[in-house]
């Protein structure tokens, strides 16, 4: 079942002692994705059927499945509801539960289910040829939540400003997908961002997105910049992987990279011709640090044959950028002792 599907038709009496979330396909696309946000929608509408918020702290647990013990989810998940109808036990991260070591208590759970409590699986990532799949598909239902095709996002800002209270125009909803993407975690950060930049305001426009939010994308280009000049590997290749995760084809962040790189030479080499604008120069300024001269021409060259390498031979066009990002931030060695030098030092 879609999750769309799920919410629309919810219904308390239906609800299974079993309700898997996980990744799955929407319309025709064949490529299997995740929305944590439609997912925790789903957790929460259960949860709020069955838990009066004032009984929450006896009706109702949360656990992450790579932090907890299987065993306390289980004896949580078998132990009979307080003042409350069903118990409702709630597990993010159950993906871990894929494995015979760490799901056996599970997996042994799933073959018979305790039908007064609800147990929420929430799954980023599923392998439906794996027995826990089978075992939650067997107990329960499973709830596919996709990631929402751009037209739907769309709808969805329109639904949540209406919660807000804001009306929203439609070029207003078109940037601000733009800016944000359309994973409904940063869309919605973006929302929220907008109302309250609005204040008081009914109507959002065009003009109020663009002066409230700025391009989630630039701002990780950004962080990209500032962890390669800083020489914070591990950062930088965050920063190059939240770009991929926004849909950033590798070409274009690789032109990107290498606009950076040229911009961080057109501020060491004023000479050179290159007009570097004040906010892109003071962006990139702590490069030009980092680097000098000399090895900003290095890291050109090095750009451009890794380019040469995604576009004519069959490497990984991923694994080249994180291979680039990772040499570009490696810390600068320290300049060598000339043969025969002398140190003097204070003892």
């Amino acid at each position: 079942m879609q999750v769309q599907e799920f919410l629309d038709r919810f219904n308390p009496g239906r609800v299974p002692p079993v309700v898997l979330l996980c990744p799955g396909t929407a319309g025709k696309s064949k490529n299997v994705t995740f929305e944590p946000v439609r997912a925790q929608q789903a957790a929460d509408r259960i949860v709020e059927a069955f838990i009066d918020p004032s009984l929450r702290d006896l009706a109702y647990a949360l656990y992450y499945g790579d932090e907890a013990d299987p065993a306390g989810v289980v004896l949580e998940a078998q132990t009979l509801p307080f003042l409350a109808d069903r118990r409702v036990v709630e597990v993010r991260n159950a993906d871990v539960y894929e494995t015979e070591t760490r799901g056996k208590a599970i997996h042994a759970y799933l073959a018979s289910p305790n039908e007064t409590t609800v147990l929420i699986l929430v799954a980023s990532r599923i392998d439906r040829r794996l027995k826990f799949f089978k075992a939650c598909q067997k107990a329960g239902e499973i709830i596919e939540c996709p990631e929402l095709s751009e037209r739907e996002v769309h709808a969805w800002v329109g639904e949540r400003m209406d919660t807000l209270g804001k009306r929203i125009d439609g070029d207003a909803v078109s940037e601000l997908v733009r800016r944000a993407g359309t994973r409904l975690g940063d869309v919605n950060n973006a929302i929220q961002v907008v109302a309250d930049y609005v204040g008081g305001k009914g109507r959002v426009t065009q003009e109020d997105v663009a002066g409230a939010c700025a391009d989630v994308a630039e701002e990780e280009i950004w962080a990209l910049t500032d962890a390669i000049a800083a020489s914070e590997v591990g950062k930088a290749v965050t920063a190059l992987r939240k770009l991929l995760a926004f849909g950033k084809a590798p070409d274009e962040i690789m032109g990107t990279i290498n606009w950076l790189v040229k911009m961080t030479y057109g501020v060491l080499v004023p000479e050179s011709g290159q007009k570097v604008h004040a906010f892109v120069a003071d962006k990139v300024r702590k490069l030009g640090d980092k680097f000098g001269r000399a090895k900003t021409q290095d890291a050109f060259k090095l750009c451009t044959s890794t380019h040469f390498m995604m576009r004519s031979t069959g490497v990984d066009p991923e694994l080249a950028l994180e291979l680039l990002v990772i040499k570009l931030a490696a810390p600068r060695k320290a300049p060598q002792p000339k043969r025969g030098a002398v140190f003097r030092g204070q003892c």
